[in-house]
C-alpha cells in the first residue's frame, strides 16, 4: 500500500511533531501508550519517544475513536481488537491524510489572509495619500480670507461707481 503523502517522508517523528500530527497535546500521547499497548514508541538511550509512521498512523486511529465516534477508552481498545492491526493502519492512513490536508487548508487560508492584509493596508496607505493631496490642494484660511476681502473691496467699488 502506498504511504499517504500527506504525512511528512521520515520515518521516525519527536513526540512534539506527533502531537501536533493528531493534535493532542504529548501527555496525551503518553496517556495512550499505557492504556494501548499496541502504541509503542521507539525510545532512544536518552529515553525519547521515537515514534514510528504507523505508530502516527495509529495514534490518528485512536484519536478518531475516542474523539470523533465517542468511543470510552476500553472501547476504543476492544474496537481496536476487533479491526486488527492491518485494518486500524490502513484507518490511521485515512486519518493522517484528512489530518495533514487540515494543516495544509490551514496554512493556505493564513496565507490568504496575510496577502488581504497587505492589500488592505495598500489601500489604507493610498487613501491617506489622496486625503493628504487634497489638504495641500484646500486654500488656508488666511487666503480664504484674502480672497473675501478682494471681492468686498471689488463690491463696494462697483457700488460706489
Amino acid at each position: 500500500m502506498a504511504r499517504p503523502t500527506l504525512l511528512p517522508d521520515k520515518l521516525f517523528f519527536r513526540i512534539g511533531e506527533v502531537s501536533e500530527l493528531v493534535g493532542v497535546r504529548p501527555h496525551v500521547l503518553r496517556y495512550w501508550e499505557e492504556e494501548f499497548g499496541i502504541l509503542k514508541p521507539m525510545k532512544t538511550r536518552g529515553a525519547h519517544r521515537q515514534y514510528r509512521r504507523r505508530d502516527v498512523e495509529l495514534a490518528l486511529v485512536i484519536k478518531k475513536l475516542l474523539h470523533e465516534d465517542g468511543f470510552t477508552v476500553a472501547g476504543a481498545r476492544k474496537k481496536l481488537r476487533e479491526l486488527g492491526h492491518l485494518e486500524a493502519v490502513a484507518i490511521g492512513r485515512q486519518a493522517a491524510e484528512a489530518s495533514t490536508r487540515a494543516l495544509e487548508l490551514r496554512a493556505e487560508l493564513l496565507a490568504v489572509r496575510a496577502d488581504l492584509t497587505s492589500l488592505l493596508a495598500r489601500i489604507d496607505a493610498s487613501s491617506r495619500e489622496e486625503s493628504a493631496v487634497r489638504e495641500r490642494a484646500k486654500p488656508s484660511t488666511s487666503e480664504v480670507q484674502a480672497s473675501e476681502v478682494v471681492v468686498r473691496i471689488e463690491t463696494s467699488a462697483r457700488s460706489e461707481r
